[in-house]
């Protein structure tokens, strides 16, 4: 694969602009034990200016994990805990009567901050989740006749219990394919464990240091959208894309039953510049189909629409994104 001449200029300036990377992890590492993928997703997402559905069962430090980042990177963070009775001005703000001077004022709700973390995001109704999903898109709210801008960088973090379904409202496929990644967060290790076992029972509870200012991210974010693609590449990524609503055209035919609903251009776009915040985690001025197949399963798990016959067969978004990748010839 050939290297256009101007990426070895920028080759430098990545691996200098990304030397803040290993401060962050560092930072998070000293109140998160394991969870490299996560803290590296929630990374690569503010690389890319895109948002984050996170699923796993509770107690995996979801919450913790989004909050020492916030301290690590020195920004704003507010956790929205979704309930069925929560209404959309709980999030947004609402106009608020001042006695005194005989007017209405805006009051601004917590969505007003860097880093969201919007817990349980499936158990509010959806005109609440609607309100989410807007400012998640328009990065800016509406209170009454004003119009505010949300705060830069701004990231939301949904999460969403894998488990118990009962009494939730489920996201739109529509809204859901607004998140970037779709994060699956496990159980850590049984030294993991150990570790946590350590740390968290002495009674002192480890905090992260600011290790990056939120300009440096903001800078970095663009630095990130000149870092190259080949075309083979481009064509590689959408290649992928495509395998997932036409698979027969692929040589996939067993798939053809399995998926409902293929991945949105929304996935093209998202692919290649999650490619690129990956490629500037690990140094690089330039994607290579190995820095794609990291991201593919993040981008696409929340995307692909399995059929009913999948889910008789108990195969997932995850076995077919496994498929097309054993499939699709890389560059």
């Amino acid at each position: 694969m050939g290297i256009d001449p101007s990426v070895q200029a920028l080759q430098e300036q990545v691996r200098t602009e990304s030397a803040f990377v290993a401060d962050v992890r560092r930072e998070v590492a000293k109140v998160i034990v394991g969870q490299e993928a996560l803290v590296d997703g929630l990374i690569m997402a503010l690389l890319a200016d895109g948002h984050v559905l996170l699923e796993g069962v509770p107690g995996l430090a979801k919450t913790l994990a989004v909050r020492t980042l916030a301290q690590a990177v020195r920004t704003g963070f507010q956790r929205i805990q979704f309930t069925p009775d929560l209404l959309p001005a709980d999030i947004i703000g609402t106009m608020i009567y001042n006695e005194v001077e005989h007017a209405f004022f805006a009051k601004q709700g917590p969505i007003f901050s860097n880093l969201i973390l919007a817990d349980e995001i499936n158990r509010a109704p959806a005109k609440v989740q609607s309100a989410l999903l807007e400012a998640m898109q328009e990065r800016q709210v509406t209170i009454g006749d004003t119009t505010f801008p949300l705060p830069v960088p701004f990231l939301v973090l949904a999460t969403q219990n894998p488990i118990e379904q009962e009494g939730t409202y489920p996201l739109p496929e529509a809204q859901v394919d607004r998140f970037m990644f779709k994060l699956k967060v496990d159980y850590p290790s049984t030294e993991e464990e150990l570790q946590i076992l350590e740390r968290m029972t002495v009674g002192v509870q480890p905090q992260a240091e600011a290790a990056v200012e939120p300009e440096t991210i903001l800078s970095a974010r663009q630095t990130v959208y000149r870092i190259y693609v080949d075309p083979k590449v481009e064509r590689y990524i959408v290649d992928l894309v495509v395998a997932t609503r036409r698979p027969k055209e692929y040589g996939l035919p067993q798939l053809a039953g399995l998926i409902r609903y293929g991945a949105s251009p929304r996935a093209t776009i998202y692919t290649t510049v999650a490619a690129k915040a990956y490629a500037f985690l690990k140094g690089d001025a330039y994607v290579t189909p190995d820095h794609v197949r990291a991201v593919v399963r993040d981008v696409f798990r929340h995307r692909i629409i399995v059929s009913y016959e999948a889910e008789a067969e108990e195969k997932t978004s995850d076995d077919i994104i496994e498929d097309i990748l054993k499939r699709i010839e890389v560059p």
